[in-house]
């Protein structure tokens, strides 16, 4: 199996894509540390800002609810005719 030359032009083109134009690799990986680093920083100053939590207010409210029997009141098609005649 050989390469042609449109095998060797993508293999060239993909090469130049990866590992040319001025490091693009090590650009890319340097705004993702970048990235990383904001949003480090932005965790640590949302901990900071956060009241502590004796003092904050309760978000929800515990509501009192009885149990529900499920399938007790229920009425199948079957039931609803059997019911009528």
């Amino acid at each position: 199996m050989s390469l042609g030359p449109w095998e060797i032009l993508i293999l060239v083109a993909l090469a130049l894509l990866v590992f040319g134009g001025r490091g693009k690799i090590s650009q890319i990986m340097g705004d993702f540390g970048k990235g990383l680093k904001n949003f480090k920083q932005n965790i640590k100053d949302e901990r900071k800002s956060d009241k502590p939590l004796d003092d904050a207010e309760p978000e929800s409210t515990i509501i009192d609810a009885q149990p529900v029997e499920v399938g007790a009141n229920e009425t199948t098609p079957e039931k609803a005719n059997a019911n009528k005649n």
